[in-house]
């Protein structure tokens, strides 16, 4: 069983930035891969960025540029620093982790006003 606690959404303004934080129940480099997925009302749930044990990362072309994946192994957490931020990343933002199965966050709300 693995547990995944985001943390760090909120409200802010066009080209702002903010910075989730996923912390885990369990040592993050045993995932493989983990990473951030985010829904829009009315759309489906789609990747934003992911990073394997190996250290390989995938962006969303979305999101290049502006977001930037890290860890911190001795929290066993796992950050996604936003920036640049558009209206368009409205989103729930779910952490995921794949441990054999693949494990969700509760998820965090980001809101992006105009």
């Amino acid at each position: 069983q693995v547990q995944l606690v985001e943390s760090g959404g909120g409200l802010v303004q066009s080209g702002g930035s903010l910075r989730l934080s996923c912390a885990a129940s369990r040592n993050i480099f045993s995932f493989n891969p983990m990473g951030w997925y985010r829904q829009a009302p009315g759309k489906q749930r789609e990747l934003v960025a992911a990073i394997t044990s190996g250290d390989s990362t995938n962006y969303a072309d979305s999101v290049k540029g502006r977001f930037t994946l890290s860890r911190d192994n001795a929290k066993n957490t796992l950050y996604l620093q936003m920036n640049s931020l558009k209206p368009e990343d409205t989103a729930v933002y779910y952490c995921s982790a794949n441990y054999g199965t693949q494990y969700w966050g509760q998820g965090t709300q980001v809101t992006v006003s105009s």
